[in-house]
C-alpha cells in the first residue's frame, strides 16, 4: 500500500494539512456522485446504516437526512477522516442519530448482521484485500439488507481519469475492476440480485446487491 503525504496518498488515507484540504475537496467533487449513487437504492426512515470510508463525512450526511428514524454509523481507518466527519455530523452525534468510529474494513468493528444497508463511495479500490474484505462487509449485513459501492474509476469507463487509474494501479495500490468484474465480485461474495447502473456520459459506476433474508447473521 502506498504511503507518505503524495496527492494519491492523501486520496487513499488523509492526514495533516494537506489531508484536511483533500477531504474538503473530495466533500465538493463526489457530491453529484454520491446523489446519484443512493438515488438507486431505496432507503427507509428506520434504517441502521453503515458507510465504510465515509472520508469528509458528506455521505454520512446524506444518509443521516433520510433515515431519521434510524442510526448511521460511519468507519474509517484514517484518523483525519473520523475527525472531519465528526465536524460536520457533529449535531447528528450529539442527538444520537450518527456514530463515527476509527478502524479498517479488514476487521470492522461491528457485531454480524448488524446493518439494513452498508455504502461504500469512491474507497473500495484501496481496500487491502478487496475479496476479503468484501466477505467482512457481508458479515455485518442484515439478512434481507445491502450493499451499495459507488465509483467515478473502473476499468473499460474510457475516460482519461480511468485510463490512467488502470495504467498505474500496480503503483498506486488501486484495484480497477470492470463492470462484469464487479458483478461477479458481488456474486462470489454471496449477494444476489446484484444490479450494475452505469452513467455512461459520466463513466460513474454504482452496484448494489442484496444478502439473502435466509443468511442471519453471517
Amino acid at each position: 500500500m502506498a504511503s507518505g503525504s503524495g496527492p494519491v496518498s492523501q486520496c487513499q488515507k488523509p492526514s495533516g494539512w494537506w489531508g484536511r484540504l483533500t477531504l474538503r475537496r473530495m466533500n465538493a467533487s463526489h457530491a453529484k456522485l454520491t446523489d446519484w449513487g443512493l438515488g438507486q437504492i431505496g432507503i427507509e426512515r428506520g434504517y441502521t446504516i453503515l458507510d465504510v470510508g465515509c472520508g469528509g463525512g458528506r455521505t454520512v450526511s446524506k444518509l443521516a437526512a433520510i433515515a431519521t428514524e434510524g442510526k448511521v454509523h460511519g468507519v474509517d481507518y484514517s484518523e483525519a477522516s473520523v475527525a472531519a466527519t465528526k465536524k460536520i455530523n457533529a449535531r447528528a452525534i450529539e442527538a444520537g442519530r450518527v456514530e463515527v468510529r476509527h478502524g479498517s474494513v479488514s476487521q470492522l468493528p461491528f457485531s454480524d448482521g448488524m446493518f439494513d444497508l452498508v455504502t461504500a463511495v469512491e474507497t473500495h479500490f484501496w481496500w487491502p484485500n478487496l475479496g476479503a474484505d468484501m466477505r467482512e462487509v457481508f458479515r455485518v449485513v442484515k439478512g434481507g439488507g445491502k450493499l451499495v459501492v459507488v465509483a467515478e474509476v473502473y476499468k473499460g469507463a474510457g475516460t482519461m481519469t480511468s485510463k490512467l487509474a488502470e495504467k498505474y494501479a500496480a503503483r498506486t495500490g488501486m484495484t480497477i475492476l470492470s463492470a462484469e468484474e464487479h458483478r461477479e465480485l458481488f456474486a462470489t461474495t454471496g449477494y444476489s440480485d446484484v444490479q450494475v447502473i452505469e452513467k455512461r456520459e459520466k463513466t460513474w459506476i454504482c452496484v448494489v446487491g442484496r444478502k439473502s433474508a435466509m443468511l442471519k447473521n453471517s
